[in-house]
């Protein structure tokens, strides 16, 4: 089904809320919608999660009234209620099928994935009969009038593409021929400059070490 609307480009803590909560409305309806605890910890949590994160309370609650003001979570408050809780507003924003919504999910929180990879790990989410279903249902999130994920090219020993979404930065990909709205905020940059850094420290020690060598075998010289 086509959509009008168009994309809220998300930080990497709103996917990760909005992610967390399309899980959870998902896998445990019971306890849906969530307690702020209860997302705090669902956005921490070290498994079915790329990257691992340590979100606080503040930080979840910011990017929730960032997220409420895009139109993409609401709060719910009713009688006998003890605390405020939280809910997406996905299928109102963008009324996407159950299928659709479960890829997206995995996308949001795991970075980009392959087909295979979505197929394995949806079935808490959707239960999808086939790799051609998963593929499939790729093709019309990426054929709609405005995209919901795009096609990474391959990397460097990569057997399969990896799909992500659009809503925003991803952990990885941008290098590797993605979006421009979706460059990485884990870029390899940093690591690069703290090797560089490394050596010239490494290479300035062993210039020193040369040097205390050299005035004592000086001394040692003289004294004899």
């Amino acid at each position: 089904m086509e959509t009008e609307n168009k994309l809220q480009q998300l930080s990497f803590e709103e996917q990760r809320i909005l992610g967390a909560l399309i899980e959870k409305s998902k896998t445990t309806p019971d306890y849906y919608p969530l307690t702020l605890n209860s997302l705090v910890t669902a956005c921490n949590q070290k498994s079915a999660r790329n990257p691992v994160v340590e979100y606080d309370e503040e930080t979840v609650v910011l990017a929730l009234d960032s997220l409420k003001k895009k139109g993409l979570t609401g709060n719910v408050i009713s009688s006998g209620m003890r605390a405020l809780k939280y809910r997406h507003n996905l299928a109102i924003a963008h009324p996407l099928d159950p299928a659709e919504t479960s890829i997206l999910c995995l996308l949001l929180l795991r970075g980009p994935l392959t087909a295979g990879e979505i197929n394995s790990n949806s079935g808490r989410l959707h239960d999808f009969e086939t790799l051609t279903e998963v593929q499939e249902t790729l093709v019309q999130l990426s054929n709609y009038e405005t995209p919901f994920v795009f096609l990474l090219p391959k990397r460097p020993g990569q057997k399969e593409a990896r799909y992500c979404h659009l809503f925003g930065e991803i952990t990885y990909g941008a290098a590797d021929g993605g979006p421009e709205n979706n460059s990485s905020d884990f870029s390899e940059e940093p690591a690069r400059k703290n090797v560089s850094q490394l050596e010239e420290r490494l290479s300035k020690v062993e210039t020193e070490l040369a040097e205390l060598k050299a005035a004592f075998d000086k001394l040692m010289a003289e004294l004899m």
